[in-house]
């Protein structure tokens, strides 16, 4: 996510603490970082991992009339890092420039800080069919919270317009799927990762209040909100906050919602938001949670034993990257926590490829994508070496069922069947183009609610001020 911020840590050295370990990677590292099973696929997209290094060695050869500059837009290091480290035949030349045969490549990263990663798409790719040959961008990359603002854009080319397939795709998520598809049906993005979420429990915690630490368990415990809410009171008893903040419950609730923020113009808080605000408040109320800031330096002291934080709701990326793992003394670096679905199923995070329309490199671009996002072997390596919860449904099965799949930071369990059975219950059938800002604005409205310092009304009359502001082509009354 993009606000990782200083708590990420590097990919080294969580390696070298945690190996072998694989979980869902973050798309939301900040700039500064080097870097959330049925059947096997079908045929066609066996035939692509049998054959990923001739495919990646013939591309260049079949793009011989084709550009030979290759622009990639990102935002951090994170996907030319994968780049770098998995695609056949990629040379490094040096922080911002690659070769892959006789075509130079061309990394642009500009920082989502201010929105300025998506003002930069937003100047440059409308006219990107009219570029020179050596300034069009090529590739692109998308998060979940404003991706149908560039799917459902003519600057985005449609995987079947690149000649990748269903049969291609057929090894992932749906989910990952509907995030990139456009009010027409077209498929416009892929992405390697997979960011099913659950909570994140401290394991002393749990026996402390519980008097178990098993995952089965302590899902039947937290199995629904009222449960959940339960469980609070019990914590706070046992001196638990039950989560760090409501905001860490905030995404459960909106992955979960009956209808999109915004319909045919008009903003709609859906009831499952409601029930977010009126859960969280009778937790702050009780002294059972705070409305501290995502990412603030309160939110985090839960990493350590003496936070004294019952659990935190996310990804295995958040686990792995964002926990003090090479912490002395961090739950983390003890291998103190465990993980289950929670009240409901969700998901944080994931980056998504999308070829920008009047690439010159179409082979390339599309040689790029499902090497990246249906490769098997590449994927199982980006797993194990990047800790990526990957987007293969038969990976997953494959490290869910072997002690290749096994975490560290988790006790030694393996989160992948878990992670695998979230990823398939995702249903992001309700996203919309103001997702991302609706979210921001509601939960930054609802903190003087929750603190006690206005009326929910009031609350309410800040939001829709913001939004109107924000988006003015929409109503919300």
């Amino acid at each position: 996510m993009k606000k990782r911020m200083s708590m990420l840590l590097s990919m080294a050295v969580i390696g070298a603490m945690v190996v072998p370990m694989a979980a869902c990677g973050s798309t939301t590292a900040s700039s500064s970082a080097a870097s959330s099973s049925k059947t096997e696929a079908s045929s066609s997209s066996e035939e692509v991992t049998a054959t990923s290094t001739a495919t990646s060695e013939a591309a260049p050869a079949e793009a011989a009339d084709e550009g030979k500059t290759l622009n990639i837009q990102c935002w951090n290091e994170e996907f030319k890092s994968r780049i770098t480290d998995h695609y056949p035949g990629y040379e490094e030349v040096d922080a911002t420039h690659g070769k892959i045969g006789d075509v130079n490549v061309v990394w642009t990263i500009t920082p989502t800080d201010d929105n300025a990663y998506q003002n930069n798409l937003d100047a440059i790719l409308p006219s990107n069919a009219d570029a020179d040959a050596d300034n069009k961008v090529d590739l692109f990359l998308m998060e979940a919270d404003y991706a149908l603002k560039y799917v459902n854009s003519d600057v985005t080319m449609s995987m079947a317009d690149l000649g990748i397939t269903d049969d291609d795709l057929a090894d992932q998520y749906q989910y990952t799927k509907d995030i990139a598809t456009d009010k027409d049906g077209a498929l416009k993005g892929a992405t390697w990762q997979a960011c099913s979420a659950g909570f994140i429990y401290n394991r002393e915690a749990a026996k402390d209040v519980l008097g178990t630490d098993d995952p089965e368990k302590v899902q039947e415990a937290v199995a629904d909100w009222s449960k959940f809410v339960d469980v609070a009171g019990q914590a706070k008893d046992k001196g638990y906050k039950i989560v760090s903040t409501v905001n860490d419950t905030y995404r459960v609730y909106s992955n979960n919602v009956s209808k999109p923020w915004v319909t045919d113009g008009k903003v709609n808080i859906d009831d499952n938001i409601k029930a977010w605000v009126d859960d969280s408040k009778k937790l702050v109320d009780a002294g059972e949670t705070t409305t501290n800031d995502l990412w603030s330096d309160d939110w985090s002291k839960g990493f350590y034993p003496d936070g004294k934080v019952f659990g935190y709701f996310g990804p295995a990326w958040l686990i792995n990257f964002c926990m003090a793992a090479d912490q002395d003394g961090s739950i983390a670096n003890q291998g103190g926590w465990g993980l289950c679905v929670g009240p409901q199923s969700f998901y944080w995070g994931g980056t998504w490829i999308a070829a920008a329309t009047g690439t010159d490199n179409p082979t390339l671009v599309k040689d790029i994508i499902l090497q990246m996002t249906t490769n098997k072997d590449i994927l199982k390596e980006i797993a194990q070496k990047d800790s990526d919860c990957v987007n293969s449904k038969s990976v997953l099965a494959d490290l869910a069922g072997s002690e290749d799949g096994n975490s560290a930071i988790l006790g030694g369990q393996n989160p992948y069947k878990q992670l695998a059975d979230g990823a398939e219950k995702v249903d992001m059938s309700n996203i919309s183009n103001y997702d991302q800002g609706c979210n921001e604005e509601f939960q930054k409205a609802m903190k003087n609610y929750f603190d006690g310092k206005g009326s929910y009304d009031e609350a309410l009359g800040q939001f829709k001020t913001a939004i109107a502001e924000k988006y003015p082509e929409l109503t919300t009354d």
